[in-house]
């Protein structure tokens, strides 16, 4: 029955996605975050569902929008995603090792950059962003209010899984539930018309925290923690923060069960057997890196190459995945290709800033503050939790790349049509300033207010 449903519902959704590009694009963020598919037993578990729908959206893009609504916003994120996938090419055309294993994984690199690239030319307006945003929360929320539920319930019973495709790993669903919180956070806190938003989002949020600490992902644990200080530094209220923060942290060794502390308490060990594997994998990494530093070794050829590179033979100790994204993506895909990478992981706190500032000065505009301190938050995330997982090509981080464009491109838009609006309580007064229109951005019909700076072409500020 649920696979007659959940294949039933998507062929149904097929001419609104190639009519309506964007309603395809929602439809494919919930097949690839909530896994409905994954939820069935039988046929539509195995179908590619999400392929239909990618294929219907971007050809009704192509049929309908092409000329009113450009594919990609061009921005540094836009930009640096198409060299680092340059880059990746590369590393892949030049591998020693390439096998069907390695070619999926890059064909399947090259989709999640081109839906990346088509969230920055269909997120374009504030309700799209926020439908946006709400669709990837509630899509991740429920796994985690499941397996927090589930969790309290059965006496805190280990999840060893997630529900499928890039969150099958328990280690790379806890990191994206963790990416999750500030989103159901702050989408709690922005939804201002909406009674009882903020207080279920904060339930869904302690729900999906005991979830993330039943994965056992130690990585996940530290990221959640970065995550909590970060929201806490940025809430305004740090004081009041600091205290709920240590109020849970005493309670924790009370209400957390004994084997996901006995499993925390392993952090610091580096004898542990999943440390040590962490250590001799950074080690290889780093000699692949040393031997292989324009290209790299070729994207997924980390395991096959694995054994070149270790310092011990077959079968004495099986650590093949790099334990961490950074140097996944480095000693894969070359050091330039690393470089790009960072360089786009930090463009996106100076776009967030910028957007604060806007949402700061302009009342009409707060929403915007409160997704640019989330989509800090998040990144804080990602980038704690990446040091200790093998997650270089996760697409939901390419999709948040995707959506900080998309916000700053409608922040931008926004401010330019209303510049002579009142300005937010409490303000600073003083300029905001602002550059160059991001290719593909929506045009302000409204000229420059006197408030805002023109600076060096190509580049807004």
């Amino acid at each position: 029955m649920r696979d007659l449903f959940v294949f039933g519902f998507v062929i149904l959704t097929l001419p609104k996605s190639y009519r309506q590009p964007f309603f395809g694009l929602l439809v494919f963020s919930w097949l690839a975050y909530m896994r409905p598919q994954d939820l069935c037993w039988g046929f539509a578990r195995e179908m590619r569902l999400s392929f239909f729908v990618g294929i219907a959206m971007i050809a009704g893009w192509w049929a309908n929008e092409k000329g009113r609504r450009a594919y990609a916003v061009w921005d540094v994120r836009s930009v640096l995603m198409v060299l680092l996938t340059t880059f990746i090419t590369f590393s892949y055309l030049l591998a020693k090792k390439n096998s069907e294993y390695t070619t999926r994984y890059f064909v399947e690199y090259l989709k999640i950059i081109a839906v990346a690239l088509f969230v920055t030319g269909q997120t374009d307006t504030k309700a799209r962003l926020r439908t946006m945003f709400w669709t990837i929360a509630l899509s991740l929320g429920f796994f985690g209010v499941k397996g927090g539920l589930f969790g309290v319930l059965r006496g805190g019973t280990q999840i060893t899984r997630g529900p499928g495709g890039m969150l099958e790993d328990n280690n790379d669903f806890a990191l994206a539930l963790v990416m999750n919180v500030p989103l159901l956070w702050y989408m709690g806190l922005s939804e201002r018309k909406l009674p009882n938003a903020r207080r279920l989002t904060q339930i869904a949020v302690g729900l999906t925290v005991v979830t993330v600490l039943l994965t056992h992902s130690r990585g996940a644990f530290l990221a959640l923690s970065a995550t909590a200080l970060w929201i806490a530094w940025r809430s305004g209220k740090l004081v009041r923060a600091t205290l709920v923060l240590g109020t849970l942290a005493a309670l924790f060794p009370l209400l957390a069960p004994q084997h996901v502390l006995e499993r925390l308490s392993t952090i610091g060990d580096t004898h542990e057997s999943s440390a040590n594997a962490r250590l001799t994998a950074w080690g290889t990494a780093l000699r692949m890196i040393q031997d292989n530093p324009l290209f790299g070794v070729g994207i997924r050829n980390f395991q096959t190459r694995f054994l070149d590179y270790a310092p011990y033979g077959p079968g004495e100790g099986q650590t093949y995945v790099s334990h961490n994204s950074y140097l996944q993506i480095w000693a894969e895909s070359g050091s330039i290709a690393f470089a790009i990478y960072m360089v786009m992981i930090a463009s996106v706190f100076f776009t967030c800033r910028k957007v604060y500032r806007i949402g700061r000065v302009r009342a009409d505009l707060a929403w915007a503050a409160d997704y640019a301190r989330m989509m800090e938050a998040t990144t804080i995330g990602f980038m704690v939790g990446a040091f200790f997982l093998n997650r270089g090509h996760f697409d939901l981080v390419y999709h948040w790349f995707a959506m900080v464009t998309a916000l700053g491109a409608v922040a931008y838009t926004a401010y330019m049509r209303s510049p002579s609006a009142e300005a937010a309580p409490g303000a600073r007064t003083g300029k905001v300033t602002i550059g160059k229109r991001p290719r593909g951005a929506v045009r302000a019909a409204s000229p420059a207010p006197a408030a805002v700076v023109w600076r060096r072409a190509g580049r807004w500020r």
